[in-house]
């Protein structure tokens, strides 16, 4: 047992440690020790002041670019894609803000949109009895066998929101089997639509959900969109996927799978269609699909590029009039489009 000597030698040594800090403290810490400290305080203030400045910059820079891009979009998406038609097919969680901004660029493009097909959480469930109420309505709607479940689902709805060319809508089924089949499947939970979908579209705009899944690939969400994606890029001109940038960042998002499956040779995909540069990219992709050229990545996590390159480039050699009476050139006369 320790006995009060002890204690009272440890609490004199408190007392004294302290004592002697005290002293310390109001003399040797004076002079050239508290100027070293004040020098280095100031040093510190004006490197914290010169980066509050440098960042206040760059957020005033930051929004001078996102001005601009929002008031050129118009100018930027100009005659794009005129007359064609979008379809928005989008799944449990999609972002509002990709859906409207998507929907306004295509509306600055010329196009129009169809509709939306709104993918609910219970086409996405792969349990068991999920499969056989699926498996169920695909055979009562599908002559044939060969694909089960969401992979004959994704084929059909396309089938009924979908053609890869203009011409197609007359070869395709017919809107009233269009409506049963689309029908069928919002019945039973799967999928809400809105009324004009069946107005086949040629061009597709898959909208992932606004937050990466836990699972990642093994998601059976994600799974299931590798699926929907491959199946609408078989149903139409051209298929892009899209999403917002906090979605799109994670390794195991969506687009982040996406990419690193087979199916990103069939699609695009944009990981921040949330901005402006995003949306506008979702459009140049699908023009430039339509124009021929191939599926790729776009955007800032991953990707191959910021953007398709425009279809239409101005020449970088600007062309000299001969002579300052020379005819002026009317507006009819430039060139806009591609196809």
């Amino acid at each position: 047992m320790i006995d009060f000597r002890y204690h009272l030698v440890s609490i004199v040594a408190v007392f004294l440690a302290l004592a002697i800090g005290i002293v310390l403290g109001s003399t040797e810490l004076q002079g050239n020790t508290i100027d070293v400290l004040r020098t280095s305080s100031n040093l510190l203030k004006n490197e914290l002041d010169q980066s509050n400045a440098e960042r206040n910059t760059a957020q005033s820079q930051l929004q001078n670019n996102v001005d601009f891009i929002n008031k050129a979009e118009p100018r930027l998406l100009a005659n794009e894609l005129p007359g064609d038609r979008i379809v928005l097919v989008t799944e449990p969680g999609a972002s509002s803000v990709v859906i409207s901004g998507v929907k306004q660029a295509a509306a600055d493009a010329g196009a129009t949109v169809t509709g939306t097909v709104a993918i609910q959480p219970k086409f996405n469930d792969l349990s068991g009895t999920t499969q056989s109420s699926l498996s169920q309505i695909n055979s009562d709607l599908a002559s044939s066998d060969q694909t089960i479940n969401q992979q004959q689902a994704a084929q059909l709805i396309g089938t009924a929101i979908l053609a890869t060319t203009t011409a197609g809508e007359s070869t395709g089924i017919s809107t009233a089997d269009a409506t049963t089949l689309l029908g069928a499947y919002a019945q039973a939970g799967y999928i809400t639509i809105t009324p004009a979908v069946t107005d086949r579209a040629t061009l597709a705009v898959i909208v992932t959900p606004d937050a990466a899944p836990a699972d990642g690939q093994n998601d059976p969400g994600t799974q299931v969109l590798l699926v929907l994606a491959q199946e609408l890029a078989g149903e139409s001109a051209a298929t892009v996927v899209v999403g917002s940038t906090a979605g799109s960042s994670p390794a195991g998002s969506p687009i982040a799978v996406l990419r690193a499956s087979s199916a990103s040779s069939l699609v695009s995909t944009v990981d921040n269609a949330d901005v402006t540069i995003g949306q506008v990219a979702t459009i140049w992709a699908l023009a430039d699909q339509l124009g021929g050229g191939k599926p790729n990545s776009y955007g800032i996590s991953g990707a191959s590029a910021v953007s398709p390159v425009p279809s239409t480039v101005p020449s970088a050699t600007p062309t000299i009039s001969p002579s300052p009476h020379a005819t002026k050139t009317g507006k009819g006369d430039k060139s806009v489009k591609k196809k």
